[in-house]
């Protein structure tokens, strides 16, 4: 392994984001990657690193066609009583009302928008993944890594017009993909987003970066505009699902049925001849420490209930954040024994398209 490809393993989404966000500050190149306070501008030629001659964005047909503006608006009706979410907590956010994942009603907050090389090979490319950190998050994992982000809301408030921005912007600098993190909440206001920038020319590929706890109904109404899923499986176990979660209990039931839905929408991602994915299911599972999230349950699941060559990310980083400590079982890294038991046994079961970590991930 080059000491690229290691670096790019060992770069976590947390310094990632800390480091570059330092950088781009110290180097006064905020407006390099926002754009100038996220202006929208039509999109300029892309570079050969995101061009894609025979690729067309899923969305582009409903944007052509207006269906895109009227999903957007049935989505933001949900939110008069808000349903965006499996919480379905009912809350007015039309009316400037906060429910559990304490968006503030239909303001867009952004942590960063950036190109990202800590994503999947397949999301990065040479151009990078065009990442952008939504705040707040309505699962509230007590372990988040990016906990300042998404329970704390740390970001700056947004237009769906700035937005659209820096979706563009992204794109100008060479990305290969838009990629909204933690979408849930906002889902409204992407499509909104995308409509817009559809017709100023975005082009590339919409990355769907979940927790994988979404409503059916509104994955409905994501079919045809999502190009790349990018959902988490993270627990098997119910009564886990609640005490690491905000009383999440139905994540494991709710999330199996939402990852079966973004295949049957997408189906099985598959790399271009340079590496690069344009569209289908790239699903994550992070192996947590005394089998806390179920790794084996969920590989038999996957084998059993979804084809051998879908693409599967099993992930090693995982690191005692936030109030992980709290919670005894999950107070520490995991061994390099505990995820090998994960790898070999997703193997026997025929997984074909895996993602691993090397064992220079571990450290002793």
């Amino acid at each position: 392994m080059d000491t690229n490809t290691l670096f790019l393993k060992r770069l976590s989404r947390r310094n990632f984001l800390h480091n570059t966000t330092r950088f781009c500050c110290q180097a006064g190149m905020a407006s390099l990657i926002l754009g100038p306070a996220g202006a929208m501008t039509a999109a300029r030629p892309l570079k050969a690193a995101s061009r894609a001659t025979d690729f067309e964005p899923a969305y582009l047909k409903l944007h052509q066609t207006g269906e895109l503006r009227q999903r957007a608006e049935t989505l933001w009706g949900l939110m008069d009583s808000c349903r965006l979410c499996p919480r379905e907590c009912g809350v007015n956010r039309l009316r400037g009302m906060t429910g559990i994942c304490q968006s503030p009603g239909t303001r867009l907050f952004i942590s960063s928008a950036m190109p990202h090389f800590g994503e999947e090979r397949p999301l990065v490319g040479r151009g990078g993944s065009g990442t952008i950190f939504l705040t707040h998050c309505s699962l509230r994992c007590v372990f988040c890594q990016n906990w300042e982000i998404s329970q704390l809301g740390r970001g700056f408030e947004r237009s769906i017009e700035e937005m659209a921005g820096m979706m563009l912007q992204l794109q100008r600098i060479g990305c290969h993909n838009i990629n909204v993190v933690t979408p849930s909440h906002y889902s409204a206001a992407i499509l909104k987003t995308l409509d817009i920038a559809a017709a100023h020319g975005l082009r590339i590929p919409l990355v769907y970066n979940t927790c994988g706890w979404e409503r059916m109904e509104v994955l409905e109404m994501l079919d045809g505009i999502v190009d790349i899923y990018l959902p988490d499986f993270k627990f098997w176990d119910e009564d886990l699902s609640v005490r690491l979660t905000e009383e999440a209990g139905n994540y494991p039931e709710i999330t199996k049925k939402a990852i079966l839905e973004m295949h049957r929408q997408v189906g099985v991602a598959k790399p271009d001849e340079k590496g690069i994915m344009h569209r289908g299911l790239m699903l994550r599972h992070l192996v947590m420490p005394n089998d806390t999230s179920g790794s084996i349950e969920i590989m038999e699941w996957v084998a059993e209930n979804l084809p051998h060559d879908t693409y599967v990310n099993i992930m090693a980083q995982y690191n005692p954040m936030h109030k992980a400590y709290d919670h005894p079982e999950i107070a520490r890294r995991i061994t390099a024994q505990e995820y090998r038991v994960v790898v070999d046994r997703a193997r026997e079961l025929g997984l074909t398209n895996l993602d691993v970590q090397g064992h220079g991930w571990f450290r002793r």
